[in-house]
């Protein structure tokens, strides 16, 4: 069975003497590390952006203001991950076997985190509106930090498989062998496969009933921010949706070819499935960019506050109005 993160299982068909994969390589070769550079920079800024905002301009006071701190903090530790698996498709993985271990590990939990907070930022959102409790906002600090470490804690468990049981293994290819930093044994492999689809079930089906409730109590509500908010709110699915479905879908068709006959186990039908598996995981993987994108930078507070880190950083304000923002964000809020 084939592993869900696995950069280098379509290696070991390059020698396969019925179905040569050259062009798959070729292709993955340039592709991804060129896709996740601009994955990277973009990570970058958008979600260093975000922490520098919080600490200036906003208080973490509000649950809201707690789950973007985290999920920042969590697509950052995601990205970290992606300079080695791009240097990984165009020459192998020409590291030592404890940092395989290691970005393994690291990038595992940032990806297990990214997609808790995004959930939880979604269940939050559904409580505020559908179900508006004045408790929310007597916990919110204390209710932040316990939520916050229990998903951590969830993320830290659910990559601690790829700690232990990833290692170098060689990679045949035509002209000799190169390494590969993956799991070794099978069952971890599958493992890999259903622990991700069991995040990401769970994550999509949270999503999608909190959103849809969502979505029926502001259209009953008379506001002029009504339209702003479905279209925010159909964005955010939307997005989620288009990145991670066809991916996972993709996941479990591999994992039928492997076990089924015909046609998958053509060669034309198979090098097609690997194209649709690499190019839905550029894609799923670019959720780390996208994040801040769809749950701060749309925010009028967030826009307002880059304004004034932009005109502070490259127009030069007199004492006075340097006062005035002071003391207009003496009072601060959500970003949200």
């Amino acid at each position: 069975m084939n592993d869900t993160f696995n950069f280098s299982q379509y290696d070991t068909d390059i020698v396969n003497e019925i179905c040569e994969k050259d062009e798959v390589v070729k292709f993955v070769s340039i592709a991804i590390p060129a896709f996740f550079s601009v994955v990277i920079t973009l990570s970058l800024t958008g979600n260093v952006l975000v922490l520098v905002i919080l600490a200036l301009y906003e208080n973490l006071k509000s649950l809201t203001n707690i789950f973007i701190l985290n999920l920042a903090i969590s697509d950052l530790i995601f990205t970290t991950g992606l300079p080695f698996w791009a240097i990984y498709h165009i020459w192998g993985w020409v590291f030592s076997d404890a940092l395989c271990k290691i970005v393994s590990f690291v990038f595992f939990t940032g990806f297990y985190s990214s997609i808790l907070f995004l959930t939880i930022m979604t269940i939050y959102r559904y409580l505020a509106v559908v179900h508006p409790l004045s408790g929310l906002r007597t916990l919110r600090l204390s209710t932040g930090v316990y939520v916050s470490f229990v998903l951590w804690i969830i993320s830290i468990a659910a990559a601690v498989p790829s700690l232990l049981h990833s290692t170098l293994i060689p990679i045949p290819e035509k002209d000799g062998h190169s390494m590969g930093c993956e799991f070794q044994d099978t069952t971890w492999k599958s493992i890999g496969v259903i622990q991700q689809n069991i995040f990401f079930l769970i994550a999509f089906t949270a999503m999608a009933f909190c959103y849809i409730k969502i979505v029926r109590r502001i259209t009953r509500t008379r506001s002029h921010t009504k339209n702003r908010a479905v279209k925010l709110v159909f964005c955010i699915v939307t997005v989620f949706f288009l990145g991670w479905v066809p991916y996972n879908v993709v996941i479990s068709l591999r994992i039928l070819a492997d076990n089924l006959g015909p046609p998958f186990d053509d060669c034309e039908v198979s090098i097609q499935i690997d194209y649709a598996f690499f190019v839905c995981r550029l894609i799923a993987f670019s959720h780390c960019c996208l994040n801040p994108v769809f749950y701060a930078f749309v925010g009028v507070t967030f826009r307002r506050h880059l304004k004034t880190l932009l005109h502070r950083m490259f127009i030069r304000r007199s004492p006075v109005e340097e006062q005035q923002v002071q003391m207009q964000n003496v009072s601060r809020g959500s970003m949200y």
